[in-house]
């Protein structure tokens, strides 16, 4: 990878994903777009507004900034797919359909991620196979797992260098959550902090997979970097750090924030988004396939996200040891 396009470079993953790429590669070999200005300052950083439903808009932006690489992130988020699916197919399916179009004509490497969705409640649900049962019961699944497919397709149909992992619940101290089921993960911290408590819309025992997000950050890079010899799947690569259920959250919490306590109020649709998704995947092929490991487990995440959103709120005084 020298230059890189981010499409949706203003959510959770990407607004980490372009300041990490930056580190790396260069401030201006990271093209971020999404079809609204980031929050905060930009600086010099190269931003443009694109749909990426504007097929045209796409490839001319990829064009013009002679890129060698997409990261294709723009997409509709589980719960929100659920409330609204036929717009959620349009954008997933149709956004990802011209961002593969623009890799094939322009000859780029093409990274998008996949997701714990793409299981069904027929998948086995602990040490869940790299190939495996797949039949979702979501809107979200259904375009994970045709997702997965079509990027095969361009592999093999047009040499269209595609590549990708299913990522479990992603967890950010930066970003808020944006419509996923695995948020709780993430609200959970700050109302720990700012109130001491939490209504949790899961179930008690819903166990998920989750992952720190400079983790998922470094298995992209990884997996981007790898030996292209080297990998057999390719696609839909099983990664995994933390299988936990929303009462070890609390247990974790309750080390630094003694006072913490969690209630449960339970939201349907998510639960049974959740009951569909395995408790944990099976990364054994990611691992042997481009060495991919992970840095955080569920109480070094605990302590790091805490201290980071203490600085946030700017509560200096309750940082935890």
């Amino acid at each position: 990878m020298k230059k890189i396009l981010v499409t949706g470079a203003s959510g959770q993953i990407g607004s980490e994903l372009v300041m990490k790429l930056r580190d790396i590669y260069g401030e201006t070999n990271v093209i971020a777009t999404d079809i609204k200005e980031p929050q905060g300052e930009r600086g010099d950083s190269l931003f443009e507004i694109v749909d990426v439903m504007d097929a045209n808009k796409l490839y001319e932006t990829a064009k013009y900034h002679n890129v060698d690489t997409i990261m294709h992130l723009a997409a509709v988020l589980s719960y929100k797919a659920e409330m609204e699916p036929i717009f959620a197919w349009k954008l997933n399916m149709g956004g990802l359909l011209n961002a593969l179009e623009v890799a094939r004509e322009l000859d780029l490497q093409f990274f998008t991620p996949s997701s714990i969705g793409a299981f069904g409640p027929e998948t086995p649900k602990d040490d869940t196979p790299q190939d495996t049962l797949q039949r979702p019961t979501t809107m979200y699944g259904i375009n994970k797992v045709a997702g997965e497919l079509l990027c095969d397709y361009y592999y093999e149909r047009y040499g269209v260098d595609t590549r990708g992992v299913r990522y479990p619940g992603l967890i950010s101290s930066k970003t808020l959550p944006g419509g996923g089921t695995t948020d709780y993960a993430v609200e959970i911290y700050y109302e720990a902090l700012k109130n001491k408590c939490y209504t949790c819309y899961l179930e008690q025992g819903t166990y998920l997979d989750m992952m720190y997000l400079p983790d998922a950050l470094h298995a992209i890079i990884d997996l981007m970097e790898a030996d292209s010899n080297k990998l057999i799947h390719r696609n839909a690569f099983n990664i995994t750090a933390i299988s936990a259920a929303p009462e070890d959250f609390a247990a974790a919490i309750q080390k630094h924030i003694p006072e913490f306590t969690m209630t449960y109020d339970v939201d349907p649709v998510r639960q049974r988004i959740a009951d569909s998704w395995p408790n944990r995947l099976d990364a054994s092929a990611a691992r042997e396939e481009w060495d991919y490991k992970y840095e955080y487990n569920l109480d070094k995440m605990t302590k790091d996200m805490l201290n980071k959103l203490v600085v946030k709120l700017q509560n200096r005084n309750a940082l935890v040891d």
